[in-house]
């Protein structure tokens, strides 16, 4: 059994984590522990303030194309040079690196898509999928009355193979968030509703880390599914919702 890692560990992890640099096993053990420690998640949600303040207010430019040109010959050369060239040559390369991590550095959606996939490993690791467990929709949503300050759609799919497991509170982008776990065959869906004032949008599917996203915005809630059932089977069930509400 995997052991959990202590605060000074977490700690180490903590940038790459971010970064979504870590392997699936060592990401969920992070996850595991930001989920059950005060103070490590008080950190990693400075740190994610942090990078999204960059992102959202630091001002970006675009390099001239035959700048751009002219700072690749110059890598490209790769001799030595005299030393008034140094600084040149160091500034050159220094806007190349500035280039290429501007471009490396992930999109909010990225992060959002991260955050949600260590959340649908966590709750398969700790075996913890629900906090109210029925298929009744009637006992799932009236239980999150009270614990969030939106109401999130829940239905029951088992007619067309997608039976509702339960319900559990999950913690996305800082806030508590609704998650819903559906079953289909011997797969997990986990769908996390989440808050927002984004306007309607239709779905869109991607993949991180071996799993499948479906993700769609609608009446001022983002909805992203998780599983690592097939492209097809889950955009099914992501039209099954929309078709409801």
């Amino acid at each position: 059994m995997t052991s959990e890692l202590n605060c000074n560990d977490c700690a180490d992890w903590l940038h790459p984590y971010l970064d979504n640099e870590l392997e699936t096993e060592m990401a969920a053990r992070v996850s595991m522990h930001i989920a059950k420690c005060a103070d490590c998640k008080k950190r990693f949600a400075e740190l994610q303030a942090l990078r999204d303040g960059i992102r959202q207010h630091a001002s970006y430019y675009s390099a001239p194309e035959l700048l751009q040109q002219r700072i690749m010959s110059k890598l490209k050369q790769q001799k030595p040079a005299p030393q008034q060239w140094l600084v040149p040559a160091f500034s050159a390369a220094a806007l190349a690196a500035s280039v290429m991590l501007y471009l490396a550095v992930p999109s909010s959606q990225d992060l959002l898509m991260d955050e949600v996939v260590s959340s649908h490993v966590r709750s398969l690791m700790e075996q913890h999928l629900t906090d109210v467990a029925s298929s009744d929709k009637h006992t799932v949503k009236p239980w999150f009355t009270g614990k969030i300050d939106f109401a999130p759609p829940v239905y029951d799919f088992a007619e067309q193979g997608y039976p509702l497991i339960g319900g559990r509170l999950d913690y996305i982008r800082h806030q508590n968030v609704a998650a819903l776990s559906y079953h289909r065959n011997k797969h997990i869906i986990n769908l996390f509703v989440i808050p927002n004032n984004a306007a309607d949008s239709s779905i869109h599917s991607s993949s991180r880390r071996g799993f499948n996203i479906v993700s769609w915005q609608k009446n001022n809630m983002t909805f992203e599914a998780v599983s690592d059932l097939n492209k097809q089977e889950l955009e099914a069930f992501a039209q099954m919702l929309i078709s409801q509400h």
